[in-house]
Formats: C-alpha cells, structure tokens, sequence
C-alpha cells in the first residue's frame, strides 16, 4: 500500500484504519495487530498533531511485505524532529515522578523489531518494521 494524505489535520483515524486494513496486518493473531497498531497510533497521532505549525500538512505511508518482514514507511515534511533522539523514559519510576512524553515511542521500539528514523529532501522519514514471517 502506497498512500499519501494530504491534508492530514483531522484524518488520524482514517490513516490508521487504512494501515490496519491491509491484508499483510489485518490478518495477523490478534496480539501481534494490537501492537503493531499501538505503533502506527503512536506515529501518525504524532505527526497530525505535531509536524505543521498550521495543523495541516501532507503524511505519505507506505507499506510492504518482503522476506517475512512487515515494513512501514511514514514521511511527511513537517517540522524536523528525529524521535528516536530522545531518551528513553524511565519506567523503573512512578507515572507520577516520570515527565510527559516519549513513552509511546519507547514502546514502538520494544515492539518492532527494527525502527530507523532519517531526514531527507526536506522530509522526515520513520520506517519500522516487524517480522511476521510466522504468522501469513
């Protein structure tokens, strides 16, 4: 699946939904899809809500099957921003003591298997993939 949304305020539901409906994922046990799209929730809500200052914007999604591995490819050219600069939260401490933000992608690289960000011609580019070579 090759599809890009543009503009992208107000269509996080729909980009998710057409991500999970593709037969590569949508067919999958029922454990593997929820966390494959905890991961795809946690990217696109990141980029609708925060990649364009006006809130509106273009997201390209790209998905493919091959070798067994489940590879997704999110770009958009919203404000720079390489999540997987952060540093990863410390969940040894209490929601309370722990600050906002950085946990969901934390979670996407806990449950992918691989998760690569890089800037290019003016875009950002996050690719995750999962190998679900088992399982179709």
């Amino acid at each position: 699946m090759k599809k890009r949304y543009d503009p992208i305020s107000g269509k996080s539901g729909a980009i998710i939904e057409d991500v999970m409906a593709t037969p590569e994922v949508a067919n999958l046990p029922f454990e593997l899809n929820m966390r494959i799209r905890l991961c795809v929730e946690e990217v696109v809500e990141n980029v609708v809500n925060y990649a364009y200052d006006s809130g509106s914007g273009y997201m390209a999604v790209e998905t493919c099957l091959c070798a067994g591995v489940w590879q997704i490819r999110f770009e958009d050219a919203g404000v720079p921003f390489n999540p997987l600069d952060k540093d990863d939260p410390d969940i040894t401490l209490s929601a309370e003591d722990r600050p906002i933000g950085g946990l969901g992608i934390f979670l996407c690289k806990q449950m992918m298997d691989h998760v690569e960000y890089h800037y290019e011609d003016g875009c950002n580019v996050l690719i995750m993939e999962k190998k679900i070579e088992n399982f179709v």
